[in-house]
């Protein structure tokens, strides 16, 4: 009975692990960076931890989507165009 315990322990601890690599697609705020594991905020606050490929250039406050394991920056927004003001007696 003690083995069978310790064998699902195991299974569950492992498949956690391995859900833990292969994580559904993510997009939000980084932030935390640990080696090659990046957390994740998203619009609801829920953090998620995956584990990437490379974090070369990624920080805590940049706003990522990570798919497949690769985390892609995204841009910063425009800034809005200025208008121009009529000049008058021309």
């Amino acid at each position: 009975m003690k083995k069978i315990l310790v064998l699902l322990v195991a299974l569950v601890f492992a498949l956690g692990v391995v859900g833990l690599s292969f994580a559904a697609d993510v997009k939000g705020t980084v932030t935390k960076v640990e080696g090659k594991k990046v957390t994740v905020k998203d619009d609801k606050g829920k953090e998620t931890t995956v584990e990437v490929k490379d974090t070369a250039g990624v920080k805590a406050g940049d706003k990522v989507e990570i798919k497949g394991g690769k985390v892609v920056k995204e841009a910063a927004p425009a800034a809005p165009a200025k208008k121009k003001k009529a000049i008058e007696g021309c």
